[in-house]
């Protein structure tokens, strides 16, 4: 029989990408979401169960019920503001929601996770490109949140032998080129997203956080990876478990390239063919002016590549998505 996954926060976007790449990989899988911020409709008719990380006592019992192999956790709070303005939601969803989990999964005997992190464990760069040996010294509540799930995977490693993969995201962008799924956050903070919505005319001009930054154009520079290109490293990183890779390992996922707000910006006008109006406001406090990750780590373990590469693809899948659905999941 093909092993049980279990999707913790699997109707998210990243979440509901990579359970349907695990699915293409021949994995059987099953999602654990509490909907606080996820859509049924990305589920696309896969199995779930409605747990919430909190809900020690039904968490332990799905997780005694179904017995799965192995845990892709994704389920997170995850806006740097909102972090900022309620450090208290933050610590109790992600630390000790994790902890609940991690709990529950040695408590059923299931003793291999592959986490979702962040590059805002690194905080403000020492150098670029990130690199997985770079310090880790966040900026914000949610970078903290992060790192401190990061400790629980090392020390549930050493207490109880539990596997773990932590990956470290940068920016997520794109949907699944067969638009069967997309990015739906509510509200959305995502710049590819918020730019194609101010195209469309569903919202009013794009705001850009700032166009006086030491970089070529002014404005920021990110590394902006494809959601699927993320969802194939998650399946590789879980595969590497199923193979018998113990202790905790990290690896960086991004696009080892950057692109400016401007780019972004001039990218969604090309690939939608209409203006984008936009405003220049003041900075965000706290933002750098480059985030770049170095990818060499993963690429050489774990075989992984980011195939979805070009900025171009990367809108334009965004943009077939939102074109096809222009009020999201609907739900």
């Amino acid at each position: 029989m093909q092993p049980l996954i279990l999707v913790v926060g699997g109707a998210g976007y990243i979440g509901s990408h990579t359970a349907l790449a695990l699915r293409d990989a021949g994995f059987r899988t099953l999602v654990l979401d509490d909907f606080s911020t996820g859509h049924r409709g990305a589920l696309l008719g896969g199995d779930c169960v409605d747990v919430d990380l909190l809900d020690v006592r039904t968490l332990g019992d799905a997780l005694r019920a179904h017995r799965p192999q192995a845990v892709v956790h994704f389920a997170a709070r995850c806006y740097v503001g909102e972090s900022v303005a309620d450090p208290g939601l933050y610590y109790r969803n992600n630390v000790v929601g994790t902890m609940n989990l991690l709990e529950a999964m040695v408590a059923a005997d299931v003793r291999r996770i592959v986490f979702s992190s962040t590059c805002a464990t690194y905080g403000l760069p020492d150098r670029l490109p990130i690199e997985e040996s770079c310090p880790q010294r966040p900026i914000n509540p949610y970078g903290n949140t992060k790192l401190a799930c990061e400790f629980l995977l090392h020390d549930f490693g050493r207490a109880h032998g539990v596997s773990s993969v932590a990956l470290r995201y940068f920016n997520a962008a794109g949907a699944d080129p067969g638009c069967r799924l997309g990015e739906d956050h509510r509200p959305e903070a995502h710049l590819i997203p918020l730019t194609l919505a101010a195209a469309a005319g569903r919202r009013g001009p794009l705001e850009i956080f700032g166009n006086d930054y030491p970089t070529p154009d002014g404005t920021c520079i990110r590394d902006y990876v494809h959601v699927s290109d993320l969802a194939d490293a998650h399946v590789l990183a879980l595969q590497s478990l199923m193979d018998g890779a113990d202790g905790m390992r990290a690896f960086n996922l991004g696009n080892a390239t950057g692109a400016s707000v401007a780019e972004v910006v001039a990218a969604c006008a090309r690939v939608t063919g209409r203006d984008v109006p936009h405003v220049i406001v003041a900075r965000r406090p706290g933002d750098p002016p480059r985030l770049i990750g170095s990818t060499e780590r993963i690429e050489r373990e774990l075989g992984w590549r980011a195939r979805r590469s070009s900025l171009e693809q990367i809108v334009a899948t965004a943009w077939a998505w939102h074109e096809r659905h222009p009020d999201g999941y609907a739900d």
